[in-house]
């Protein structure tokens, strides 16, 4: 699949094109990624956000699952290949200038985070009058829709520090 990328999409030729046409013309950064916003389908609440390669981009338009660009891993990531939560994607978008993809998706098992919360965004930070001293981060999921030690053992966290 590797020649496939190339061939899904279009030369980025004029700004007009690009913003205004109907070519898929996305903008990869100078490292060959691009940002992924991934919310639910159904609630529009915001699961994730990644990035895909032109690979991982392209699998997603062929497979119509989540495919992603692991930066701490250096690999191609099929989204629930290891837990089973795979993201179905119900919709695709691309911001005005095609360097920001959306997926809207439906998730199997209701879980997207790794850490075995529903969205990886389960902390809020306090910011103005809700700030006390220090910045304390506060919880917004207070249990988890799965265990993560039952689905992937004891193997590293897939998010270095």
């Amino acid at each position: 699949m590797s020649s496939e990328p190339e061939s899904v999409f279009g030369q980025r030729v004029s700004v007009e094109q690009v913003e205004e046409g109907n070519d898929f013309a996305p903008k990869f950064d100078s490292s060959g990624l691009i940002p992924c916003v991934t919310t639910d389908f159904h609630s529009g609440e915001v699961l994730m956000v990644a990035v895909m390669n032109r690979e991982a981009l392209a699998r997603t338009i062929a497979t119509g699952e989540a495919h992603y660009w692991s930066r701490s891993r250096q690999q191609l990531w099929h989204k629930g290949a290891t837990s089973g939560l795979v993201q179905k994607v119900a919709e695709m978008r691309i911001d005005d200038d095609q360097d920001c993809v959306w997926l809207r998706v439906e998730i199997a098992g209701g879980a997207s985070c790794h850490v075995g919360y529903r969205s990886c965004f389960y902390r809020k930070v306090p910011v103005g009058a809700e700030r006390t001293q220090g910045t304390t981060l506060e919880f917004l999921e207070h249990e988890k829709a799965f265990d993560p030690k039952a689905v992937y053992g004891d193997a590293p966290n897939p998010t270095q520090l």
